[in-house]
């Protein structure tokens, strides 16, 4: 859903780039961890899909601390800073 000033809220960054090259990237990051260190597959879905729905998502960016929530969500140690994950 874009704004007026032609940003994505509430997107992930492989709906407002090329999806390949953002899936290649999130891959690549994911592969850098170890599996202890790494969400399964379904609590990293379910992580994006809170973050899909959350006000404080804006160009794939949470706004309350910076990250891309993508990257974020892949570890299994981190946590959401709105505590919604």
């Amino acid at each position: 859903m874009d704004d007026k000033n032609g940003g994505c809220k509430r997107c992930l960054l492989y709906e407002m780039a090329g999806k390949d090259d953002v899936i290649a990237q999130v891959e690549k990051t994911r592969k850098l961890l170890t599996d202890s260190e790494r969400a399964t597959d379904d609590e990293y879905q379910k992580r994006l899909a809170t973050c899909k729905e959350c006000d404080k998502l804006i160009d794939a960016t949470c706004l309350k601390c910076g990250c891309y929530v993508e990257i974020r969500a892949l570890s299994k140690g981190a946590h959401c800073p709105a505590k919604k994950w």
